[in-house]
């Protein structure tokens, strides 16, 4: 925060980028943003520590590997509204490689925005993300056809999610 000389705030101490090894410049996937201490049991919706738990699940993933073998998507996910502000994250799937992280995907074949409430229904499992679409709550720009392609993807990232899923919050 401008004024502010602490060191740490909510993405850790100041100048560190809490998504790269500073190093390399490489997604660090080894260790986690913070101990699940410092945050206690549940991980806000949508927050930096929330997506650095999705990171280090999906860079740990076999499944995601496997799948990644054979298809390939970059998509970017942009929450507006939300407690955290508008936060854009993305998951890239290529080569046999699979991340998850904060900004848009690089390259971007598909967009989704929605606002926060929708998101949240959707994560909770209170709105079907079909009927999101069709309803129109759920804006899609990009490549339809390769979201569709996708649909393995998007089960098996279901599935990785759980761990996190079961420790965030939706407030």
């Amino acid at each position: 925060m401008p004024g502010d000389d602490s060191e740490a705030g909510i993405a850790g101490p100041r100048g560190k980028d809490p998504f790269l090894d500073l190093g390399t410049g490489m997604p660090v996937v080894n260790e986690p943003l913070h101990d699940q201490a410092d945050y206690g049991s549940m991980i806000r919706y949508l927050s930096l520590d929330w997506i650095s738990a999705l990171s280090l699940e999906v860079a740990s993933s076999a499944q995601m590997r496997e799948i990644a073998a054979t298809h390939s998507i970059g998509v970017t996910q942009v929450v507006t509204d939300g407690p955290e502000g508008d936060v854009t994250y993305h998951l890239s799937i290529d080569e046999g490689e699979a991340s998850f992280g904060p900004g848009p995907a690089d390259p971007e074949d598909v967009r989704m925005e929605q606002n926060w409430d929708t998101a949240v229904a959707v994560a909770t499992g209170e709105l079907n993300a079909q009927e999101a679409f069709i309803g129109g709550q759920i804006r899609l720009h990009g490549d339809q056809q390769k979201l569709l392609d996708s649909q393995p993807v998007f089960g098996v990232l279901n599935a990785v999610f759980a761990s996190v899923r079961d420790r965030t919050s939706y407030e």
